[in-house]
């Protein structure tokens, strides 16, 4: 897997992660066809019972593997639980893991060449950190079956029908500086407001709008008290640019 993460504008407002090929790469080596998922699941095989060494056999197997599933799952929720804003600009391969990773995070863009695919039924395994719980509420329910079930690959153009990804651009390097010109213009917002914007949709993803409406309520009421708002409000009047709280 190979991408980095890149705080834009000398700032702790917002993360991109560029990506060249979201794919397997452990440092278990599988071989030809195996995802990183497989790889984890034959990685998670092989752990020594050194922390509960009266569990042996199929039952030390099966904590060994669950307890390893658990840490790739809270390692790919980090990415959603990140206060920063986290935008994937993906390009090449995105398959299986990288599926799992760029769904978590917040905004997408990807590249001409850039395809897709829930590959983990192809390997007779089911997608187990994260794709089946967050792609259905990206692309909706009937299509995250579809391509779930089919493991078929898809082009950047498809996704981008589908809701998957923002936009798609002609180069890799078009995706390059059209990803940092959108990520800085989001950096030069008010961090308050860009934090709130994150946290209330997330939350409001998994709730009812009542709750939702509560939620966001309860936050603005202790956000409001900084004086960004005001800030806002006078940078637009005399035409200046505005100096923000920091986090």
């Amino acid at each position: 897997m190979h991408f980095h993460s890149t705080s834009l504008a000398n700032s702790p407002k917002l993360l991109m992660l560029s990506t060249r090929t979201l794919m397997s790469s452990l440092s278990f080596c599988p071989g030809p066809g195996i995802t990183s998922v497989e790889a984890s699941i034959l990685k998670a095989l092989q752990l020594s019972p050194t922390i509960a060494p009266e569990i042996t056999g199929a039952r030390w197997q099966w904590v060994g593997l669950r307890r390893q599933l658990k840490f790739m799952q809270d390692a790919i929720t980090a990415i959603e639980r990140c206060r920063k804003p986290v935008i994937a600009a993906i390009q090449g391969e995105c398959r299986g893991l990288g599926v799992d990773i760029v769904t978590a995070c917040d905004i997408r863009y990807c590249s001409k060449d850039a395809f897709f695919s829930v590959k983990e039924v192809d390997m007779g395994i089911t997608a187990d950190v994260g794709t089946l719980q967050r792609l259905p509420g990206i692309v909706g329910f009937g299509n995250a079956m579809e391509l779930s079930l089919t493991a078929r690959r898809f082009s950047g153009e498809e996704a981008k029908e589908l809701g998957l990804v923002s936009r798609v651009f002609g180069s890799k390097v078009e995706l390059k500086e059209g990803v940092r010109t959108i990520a800085e213009g989001i950096g030069e917002k008010p961090p308050l407001a860009v934090v709130g914007t994150k946290a209330v949709l997330i939350r409001s993803r998994d709730v009812s709008v009542e709750q939702g409406l509560d939620y966001v309520a309860t936050w603005n009421s202790s956000m409001l008290l900084s004086d960004d708002l005001n800030q806002a409000i006078s940078a637009y009047t005399h035409k200046r640019k505005p100096t923000y709280a920091k986090l």
